[in-house]
Formats: C-alpha cells, structure tokens, sequence
C-alpha cells in the first residue's frame, strides 16, 4: 500500500542534499531526505569534521561539522521526513510514481527524484605495508581526531593534496612537532596552503615514501621512509601517524539503476536530469561538461533540480526562479 507519496525524494544528506531539501522547503515541496549513513553532512562531517573549509560563500572559513549543523539548521523552518541508516537498493518505475527499496525492505513512494549522493559510498586509501592493521585504530589513523587530541604531539602525515596540507597547518597550532612526506618534491594542493606551508613550523621532507613500520604492543613509535628515486632511509619518531592518501569511492547500487554512467558519474542534460525522466543528479554525481566539482557547485545546481523536479511533476507548474524573500 502507498502510505505517503512525496514530490521530492532526495538521496543523500551531504551538504548539497541538505540544501537540495532547503530549497524544494522553499518551493512548498513535499520532500524527503534519504541516506545510508547514521548521521546528516556526508564527507565534511564523516572525513574532516574539524577542518577548515574556505570555499563557502559568506563564510570566511568554517568547518566541516559546523556547516553540516548549519544546513541541518536551515531546515528547521520545514516539515519533511529524514531517513538515516537506509541504503536504497533498487528504484522501480511503477505508473507516474517512482518505488524506492531499501536494502533493509523498507519502501518510498516519489514523483520525482534527486541524487546527491557525492562520490558513493567512500572508503580511506589504506597503507600498504606490512603490518599496519595492526596499528590501525591505536595510532595508525586515516580520519582525524579531534584537534584537542594532538596536543603536544609528534604527529607525522602522510600525502601531498589539499586534505593533508590543511591537516598540517591545522595541527601545527596545537602540536608538539607536525611533520608531513610526501612522494613528490610538488604538492598537490592549493598554492596559498603550499605557501603557507613552507613558512610554517611544519617539517617538509619530500620526495620520500614510506618503508617500513617500528612499534611494539600496537603502538607504532617510528616510520621507516625511503627516498622516491634513491636509497638513503630514514627514522622518523612519532606519537601520531595519519595517512592521508585519500578516499577510493563505489556507486554500488547507483549502477542498476538504469541511468547512464560515465567515470562513476551520472549523465545529466542541461536540466540536471538524467536519462531516467524525473531522476536529476546534484553534486558530484552528477556530469556534464565544464563540471567543477566544488560543494558550492552542488548548491547552484540544487535550486535548478528541484525546479525542474516540480516541472517534470506538473508541466503547467512553469513559475519563474524568485528570491528566497519571495518564497518565503
């Protein structure tokens, strides 16, 4: 039996989900906000909730866990259902409703659908040296802890982009000694956190990789590293060690879902819909050409989606973009 049909299904409760659901709140909507995960915000909250993010406009910086607080905040002003924990396993098109299973049997009827699901389900690029599960969760991580954690600490980070330059400069405020290798003599970060970088209390050793693990009891006490075109090695004592190498994404389900697929992304036209009518894509799922995969991106592309969502629901439904003071 369909109990409760909504106009708007959104799966994903990352920052561009979350403002995905502010907007069609806006349009007066009938929505809904689905997500695997236990807790609102997606990647900034999960992977880097204590880190400083620069590209929000209106926000000279602000982090990670803040700015999920913040969208979630935004939605106060609105009725609408959340779902956590529910993975959506298959989507059935069913007359001019859409069927959304769970993989815990859990059923969701829609009009229209948004994916903002980001990069998938993700999972940390692990260290691949002998060893090192066993120092995992001690003092072997790939998330970071709390910034109060690390005080006077000799925290040692591994990688070059922009996560493990932030990190750098971010611990270097409240630890003992930061020191961060990398492979390459480059970064792969932003040039104002490079410049930063080299300027900072922050011990630069490139290009070096990592050799080998010292620790006894699972606590890991030094990092063997080697030169990246070279054989001179080095000891490096430690307290922390946090390999920041990144995070390998899946589109598990995403995949059977009968929309065209590109390099993990879905296909959208210029109204951000994909090859299955009345299913759009925000965020970094979604591709077309000239895609800047940015947060700020996904939330430009938010007010688009969910008007062109209600259009495909009721083409007569043709009202011009308004200010939010019009919405309102």
């Amino acid at each position: 039996m369909k109990k409760d049909i909504f106009d708007i299904t959104i799966i994903g409760a990352g920052p561009v989900g979350l403002f995905t659901g502010f907007y069609a709140g806006l349009r007066q909507a009938k929505f809904k906000i689905i997500d695997s995960l236990e807790k609102v915000g997606g990647q900034p909250r999960y992977l880097y909730p204590e880190k400083n993010i620069y590209d929000i406009p209106a926000f000279e910086v602000i982090k990670g866990d803040q700015l999920a607080n913040n969208l979630l905040h935004q939605l106060d002003r609105f009725d609408y259902d959340l779902c956590l924990g529910q993975e959506i396993g298959q989507i059935n098109r069913q007359e001019d409703l859409y069927q959304l299973i769970s993989l815990n049997g859990d059923i969701h009827w829609t009009r229209s659908i948004i994916l903002a699901v980001g990069n998938g389900a993700f999972n940390p690029k692990k260290l691949s040296l002998e060893g090192a599960e066993d120092f995992e969760g001690q003092n072997l991580n790939y998330y970071v802890q709390p910034i109060s954690y690390y005080h006077n600490r000799e925290v040692v980070i591994l990688g070059g982009g922009d996560s493990a330059v932030d990190w750098a400069l971010e611990l270097e405020k409240v630890a003992q000694k930061v020191t961060i290798i990398h492979r390459r003599d480059k970064f792969r970060a932003m040039e104002s956190s490079v410049n930063k970088l080299k300027v900072s209390s922050v011990e630069i050793i490139t290009p070096y990789v990592p050799e080998s693990l010292i620790g006894q009891d699972g606590r890991l006490e030094q990092l063997v590293i080697k030169e990246a075109r070279g054989n001179q090695t080095r000891q490096i004592p430690l307290d922390e060690l946090i390999v920041n190498y990144g995070f390998s994404s899946s589109m598990g389900s995403i995949r059977h879902w009968g929309m065209d697929i590109e390099r993990n992304s879905i296909c959208v036209n210029a109204d951000l819909e994909t090859s299955r009518p009345g299913i759009f894509a925000v965020g970094d799922i979604a591709n077309y050409p000239g895609k800047v995969k940015l947060i700020v991106t996904g939330f430009g592309e938010a007010p688009q989606a969910v008007n062109n969502a209600l259009l495909y629901i009721n083409p007569a439904n043709v009202q011009p973009p308004l200010h939010s003071s019009d919405l309102l």
